[in-house]
C-alpha cells in the first residue's frame, strides 16, 4: 500500500473551491491585458474596461474546469522520454531563476557564465529523475534582443533533449519560439501533438493579472501548448498572514488563469502549479527554507487532484548559501510531504539561498533526496507474493532467513533501497579512509557525471536552419 497523507480534508478542499468561486465571483481579478479582457468578456466574464477588473461567474469557472483536459503528454528531442501526465508517475523540474553560482572549492558566489550555464544544462540532461527544464541560471550572454532569444534557444536545444518549460515576455519572441519549435520538431500538427514545450503563467499576487507574459502567450494560441498556471503569493507580504488564506488565494489565482487560457483556447492542456510561499517574519525576505512551505506543496497538490489536473508542486528550498546540514535538512525535510502526495511533477533541485543560488552539487543532492521521499511514497508492497507467511512457518522460531530463497530474491529485484552516496559501511572503514564527508563523495558524483557526458546530438540541417534564422534576425536589429 502506498504511503499517504492529507493536509486537507475532503471537506476543506471543497470548501476552497467554494470560497475561490465567491471570491472570483463577487470581487474578481485585476486583468491588466486588453487582449485578454476581451477573450473573457467574450467568454462570459464581467469586464470594467476602466478599472481593468473582471468578475468570473461561477457557470464559467466550471465550464473552464470541464474543457481542460486531464491527461496528456509533455515531449521532448530524446526518443521514448514522454511525461504522460495524470498516470501516477512523479518527474523532477530543474528550477529557474538563479542568478548566481556557488563555486564548490572557493565557496565564492559570482554571477552565471555561459560555461556555469552549459554545465547545468548537461547536468539536467543527464539525470534521469529530471524530466523536464527551466533556465537555471542566466547564461552568461544577453537575453533582451531577439536574436538573442534565437541564440538561446540553439544552445539550449543543442545541449538538452528533455521537455522545456519557460516563457517568453513578448509577442514577437513568442512567434519566434514557434518558427524555431517548427525547425526542431517539425510543422504546427506535430508540436500540437508532441507538447515539446509548455509556457509558465504567473499572475501577481494578489489578484492581478500582468499584460507582458499573458500578452505573450496568447501569441502561442492555436498551438495547444500546455499552461502550467503558477500563482506565488507571499504569506504575509503579497499574500494573507494565514496559511489557509494564502492557499484560497493561490487557488483563485489559478482559476482565474485557467479561465482566461480556456477564453483563449478551449481545450488548451494546463497543468495546476500554484506555489503558494512563506516569508521570514523579521526581515520580510523570500528566503526558501520555512517549513510550511512543504506543507503548502502538499495541500495544493490535493487541490490540484480535488479538480483532476495534473499537477506541479514547489517546495521552497533553504535559506543556506552552502551545501551542508542546514541545506540538507531543511530540503529533505521541506520535499517530504509534496513528495509523499506525488505530484506529476516536482520543481527545485540545486538551488540555494532563495533558489537565487545554483549549485551542481546540491543538484545532486537533491535528486538523492527525491529517490529517498519516492521510496517512502512507495510505502509497503503487499503483494500476493510478498506476504511469505509459507516461509515464516517453514523457518519457524530461532531461524535464519538469510538462507531463504526469497531473501536472495528481494536483493535481485532491489526491494532495498540502496543509495551511493554517503558512507555505508563500519566504522573501522570510514575512519581508514580518512573520514570522508558525504559533500566530498557528492563533489567527485558531480564530476564524473560532467566528464564523459555528450547530449543527444541536434539534427545538422535543424542547426543549421536555427543558425540561419538568428543571423537574419540579428540583421534585421541593426
Amino acid at each position: 500500500m502506498r504511503a499517504q497523507i492529507q493536509v486537507l480534508s475532503t471537506d476543506e478542499q471543497t470548501q476552497i473551491h467554494e470560497r475561490s468561486l465567491k471570491l472570483l465571483e463577487n470581487t474578481g481579478l485585476r486583468v491588466l491585458s486588453e487582449p485578454g479582457r476581451k477573450l473573457l468578456a467574450k467568454a462570459g466574464a464581467e469586464v470594467n474596461a476602466t478599472t481593468q477588473m473582471v468578475r468570473f461567474p461561477r457557470a464559467l469557472v466550471e465550464e473552464c474546469i470541464r474543457l481542460a483536459p486531464k491527461k496528456f503528454k509533455l515531449g521532448g528531442r530524446r526518443p521514448g522520454w514522454d511525461l504522460e501526465m495524470n498516470i501516477g508517475e512523479c518527474s523532477l523540474l530543474a528550477d529557474g531563476g538563479a542568478v548566481s553560482v556557488l563555486d564548490w572549492e572557493t565557496g565564492e558566489i559570482s554571477p552565471g557564465t555561459f560555461d556555469d550555464w552549459i554545465k547545468a544544462t548537461h547536468l539536467i540532461d543527464a539525470l534521469d529523475e529530471i524530466g523536464i527544464y527551466w533556465n537555471m541560471v542566466e547564461g552568461g550572454f544577453a537575453s533582451e534582443s531577439q536574436s538573442d532569444f534565437v541564440s538561446y534557444w540553439r544552445n539550449l536545444f543543442k545541449n538538452c533533449s528533455k521537455h522545456i518549460q519557460d516563457s517568453t515576455d513578448s509577442a514577437e519572441k513568442s512567434r519566434l519560439l514557434l518558427e524555431i519549435l517548427q525547425i526542431v520538431f517539425g510543422d504546427k500538427e506535430t508540436i500540437r501533438q508532441k507538447h515539446p514545450f509548455s509556457h509558465i503563467l504567473c499572475p501577481m499576487s494578489p489578484l492581478t493579472i500582468d499584460d507582458t507574459y499573458t500578452d505573450a502567450y496568447l501569441a502561442l494560441t492555436g498551438w495547444d501548448i500546455p499552461v502550467a498556471l503558477m500563482p506565488m503569493p507571499l504569506m504575509g507580504a503579497t499574500g494573507p498572514a494565514s496559511m489557509i488564506s494564502n492557499v484560497l488565494l493561490a487557488n483563485c489565482e489559478a482559476l482565474a488563469v485557467l479561465c482566461l487560457v480556456q477564453a483563449a483556447e478551449p481545450g488548451v492542456p494546463v497543468i495546476y502549479a500554484p506555489f503558494p510561499q512563506s516569508i521570514e517574519p523579521h526581515t520580510w525576505r523570500y528566503t526558501g527554507g520555512a517549513v510550511e512551505n512543504s506543507i503548502f506543496g502538499a495541500a495544493m497538490i490535493e487541490m490540484g487532484r480535488h479538480y483532476g489536473f495534473p499537477v506541479e508542486a514547489g517546495t521552497g528550498g533553504t535559506d543556506q548559501y552552502y551545501p551542508g546540514a542546514q541545506a540538507s535538512y531543511e530540503r529533505a525535510i521541506n520535499w517530504t510531504l509534496p513528495t509523499i502526495a506525488w505530484p506529476d511533477i516536482l520543481v527545485g533541485p540545486g538551488l540555494l539561498g532563495g533558489s537565487t543560488i545554483l549549485c551542481l552539487e546540491q543538484m545532486v543532492m537533491d535528486v538523492e533526496i527525491f529517490r529517498r521521499c519516492s521510496r517512502l511514497y512507495e510505502g509497503i508492497p503487499t503483494d500476493a507474493d510478498r506476504w511469505l507467511e509459507g516461509i515464516i512457518a517453514q523457518t519457524g522460531p530461532g531461524g535464519n532467513y538469510l538462507k531463504q530463497k526469497s531473501t536472495l530474491k528481494a536483493v535481485r529485484e532491489g526491494r532495498w533501497y540502496l543509495s551511493e552516496m554517503g558512507f555505508h559501511d563500519t566504522y573501522e572503514k570510514w575512519k581508514n579512509a580518512g573520514m570522508p564527508d558525504i559533500i566530498d563523495g557528492i563533489q567527485e558524483i558531480t564530476q564524473n557525471i560532467l566528464k564523459d557526458y555528450q547530449p543527444l546530438a541536434l539534427n545538422a540541417e535543424a542547426d543549421r536552419e536555427l543558425e540561419r534564422l538568428e543571423r537574419h534576425v540579428r540583421a534585421s536589429e541593426k
